[in-house]
């Protein structure tokens, strides 16, 4: 039996060859894997010498020969395949150990070229891959590292490596080489700078864990990264204490990351089931803690902190003698993180690039029934807005009706958010109509902080107001400005009431739903 080696991640790839020649497997092996097997005293056959061609183009073209298809896809039951093997002196191949060339760490290299990129796109390897996993009948193929104990331990026990398990090394091939020409197709179409949707889409992603659970116990979850960089995501965060993060815990998260990602000043935002339950901002970080937490009280238990400072000792002290699911931090003092670790189940998390955004071209993506629908992210705050009444908003109301106009746009639709010296005082998220959400957030508002919660308050909505009933339960509650999309036919009934009370509304003519 023979056997060809050519890695590229060279893990543990000497001590597998020695294994097989152990076993009677002669190794057959090219470039670079072929010289540090035969520094190791593994007595491997360069591919030039099976072939009788030199490896040429810079090792372009080394194992792209029928030398090499033709002993891996000949059929061992099909005899006229055996007898064109045999007349034209071609030795069967029976393993292929092949990984591929390393485009990913190539591509996400510093300042990398094109042209290192382009000459990392690996051809032999592919088609060698290809061809052993359609002959998975007769041929073991091997591309990941973690299964060659698998395979010797089949060929220890067994003297062959069973139909099942190649069947199963199979479908590795196919997942492997589908990611890599992912991979590349990706890169070719960042390099264009082509935003266009491709008539069919390829996406791949990389396992980070499996989860006890998905959303709720009955289901399954698990955890993908995007290949490439990842600034800023939860994905690259470092876990400093607690329990393994849920299904709903990283979903929450990303969404208390994303609208934190908003703020420069510093800021603190608590979420609760994917939507914003207290955000505060101020000139200390401690001061910004403060408001998020003493927006909802209630609320903020068993509920996720994020902030783009780090936390010290004072904060730490206080997030301690709550319940908290997951805190993230570009970092922690010493003593911060001492108090925090002795919640041996709160999770723990620092990520030093908290504030670094997507990219605006990355996609949205929901799955359906069926498919799916994709979208670009909801990149922009605002491009511009209008005054739309009589009255201009002061300094102040302007600063807070920024503010509330950035924590709406995470607030699931209908969605209207309270503001108040740049902390929240009311969220009214996910009612299926709006007046009910605006007096959701009030009601909630008055009860949590108190009567006077909304007194001078500003109230940001992420879509238009259809009638004037938002405005009338605004002034009732004491708000005097207002920022919203505009777009309704009836939007002068709304300016016309702010008039009327004197308060004052801005248009952002641009909505931000969240479904």
């Amino acid at each position: 039996m023979k056997a060809l080696i050519s890695v590229s991640d060279k893990t543990g790839i000497v001590e597998f060859a020695k294994k097989l020649e152990q076993l009677g497997i002669e190794i057959i092996s090219t470039g670079g894997t072929f010289k540090i097997l035969k520094e190791e005293n593994v007595n491997a056959i360069e591919i030039s010498d099976l072939t009788g061609f030199p490896e040429c183009l810079d090792g372009r073209v080394k194992t792209l020969h029928p030398k090499v298809h033709a002993g891996i896809l000949a059929m061992r039951n099909q005899p006229e395949h055996m007898k064109q093997l045999a007349d034209l002196k071609i030795d069967t191949i029976d393993f292929v150990v092949v990984n591929l060339y390393p485009f990913k760490q190539t591509m996400t290299k510093e300042n990398v070229s094109r042209e290192e990129c382009v000459e990392n796109i690996d051809i032999g390897g592919p088609t060698m891959l290809r061809s052993a996993a359609k002959n998975y009948q007769d041929v073991t193929v091997v591309t990941d590292p973690k299964d060659y104990e698998k395979v010797l331990e089949e060929l220890k026990s067994n003297g062959q490596v069973c139909l099942e398990t190649k069947f199963y090394l199979m479908q590795k091939v196919f997942e492997h080489t589908a990611n890599y020409d992912s991979m590349i197709c990706d890169y070719i179409k960042n390099q264009r700078e082509d935003t266009s949707y491709p008539d069919t889409l390829s996406l791949t992603f990389e396992k980070v864990q499996e989860m006890r659970y998905g959303e709720n116990p009955h289901q399954t979850g698990c955890l993908y990264k995007e290949v490439g960089k990842c600034e800023g995501s939860l994905v690259t965060a470092k876990q400093l204490n607690g329990k393994e993060l849920s299904f709903n815990n990283i979903n929450d998260t990303n969404g208390a990351l994303e609208l934190l990602k908003e703020f420069e000043e510093p800021t603190v935002v608590a979420c609760k089931h994917g939507n914003p339950c207290g955000v505060g901002s101020d000139e200390d970080i401690y001061k910004a803690w403060q408001k998020a937490y003493l927006a909802d009280k209630m609320s903020i238990f068993g509920g996720i902190v994020v902030t783009n400072r780090e936390i010290n000792e004072a904060i730490a002290k206080e997030m301690s003698e709550m319940f908290l699911e997951v805190i993230v931090a570009p970092s922690y003092t010493e003593k911060a993180l001492e108090i925090l670790r002795k919640k041996k189940n709160v999770r723990v998390l620092e990520l030093p690039s908290i504030t670094v955004k997507q990219p605006e071209n990355a996609y949205d993506i929901k799955k359906i029934n069926g498919g799916m629908i994709v979208q670009t992210i909801d990149s922009k705050l605002l491009e511009d807005y209008e005054v739309v009444t009589d009255r201009m908003p002061t300094e102040k109301e302007l600063e807070d009706l920024m503010f509330a106009w950035k924590v709406v746009k995470f607030v699931k639709s209908n969605g209207i958010a309270l503001a108040k010296d740049r902390q929240t005082v009311g969220i009214g998220p996910g009612q299926v109509n709006r007046i009910w959400a605006t007096k959701q957030c009030m009601e909630h508002a008055q009860e949590l902080i108190g009567k006077d919660a909304t007194t001078s308050a500003v109230l940001a909505s992420d879509a238009f107001f259809p009638f004037d009933d938002c405005v009338e339960a605004a002034h009732a509650a004491g708000i005097t400005a207002i920022i919203q999309p505009g777009g309704a036919k009836k939007d002068q009934l709304s300016i016309d009431k702010c008039n009327e009370y004197g308060m004052t509304m801005i248009f952002t003519h641009m909505r931000h739903f969240k479904h």
